[in-house]
């Protein structure tokens, strides 16, 4: 995703807490994101009518969680005392993050109307392998801006190791064109589990 607007979609790499012991785990462990187009800094996808181009990106962001637990040993243990992963836990809670941007199209020449406010649609859908609805965002908004990004949690937590999953996206400009595409993604959670394992043999 080359130009600067398209900055708006930098990730946030540290780890959050959800509550005292749910945490969510941080980019840096494989947890970041998905893009489609599929990986770098690619350019976003576009479509035109006769008046607007449309372009947009989504990227998804699995959001592995996971709960901690008090370490199990004895007072001798240089750990003792402190928590650790429960990898029986383990489970995803998916993000959509969308960039979007708007531009006049005029006959010799394309301005981009960065100070106007546009009727923007952003959807996705999370599909399991069988086609049932696993999550959905929906985001209808009158007046955005005509360049920007936001993102939208899923609302429903995924089970490890539930298989291949599909997203499917769109970015409207309602009334003058829409934009979207597809990735895959898997559920498992082997990673985390072979981590959490090596951690506590350390």
């Amino acid at each position: 995703m080359k130009r600067t607007r398209i900055a708006a979609l930098a990730l946030a790499t540290a780890a959050a807490a959800l509550t005292p012991t749910l945490v969510e785990a941080s980019a840096a462990d494989g947890s970041s994101f998905l893009q489609d187009p599929a990986g770098g800094e690619k350019e976003m996808r576009s479509t035109k009518d006769k008046k607007y181009k449309v372009e947009g990106q989504v990227r998804f962001h699995p959001g592995v969680v996971y709960t901690m637990v008090p370490r199990t040993g004895g007072k001798g243990d240089p750990d003792w005392g402190g928590n650790t992963p429960d990898p029986k836990t383990l489970a995803w809670e998916p993000k959509f993050e969308f960039a979007w941007a708007v531009s006049e199209v005029a006959l010799l020449k394309k301005t981009l109307s960065s100070n106007g406010k546009h009727p923007v649609v952003l959807h996705a859908t999370l599909w399991t392998a069988d086609r049932t609805k696993a999550a959905e965002v929906h985001s209808d908004v009158k007046d955005r801006p005509a360049e920007g990004s936001a993102t939208l949690p899923g609302g429903k937590r995924i089970a490890c190791d539930t298989g291949a999953y599909t997203v499917e996206w769109s970015v409207t400009r309602s009334g003058h064109g829409s934009v979207g595409g597809r990735l895959k993604w898997n559920a498992d959670c082997e990673q985390y589990r072979t981590a959490f394992s090596q951690s506590d043999s350390r």
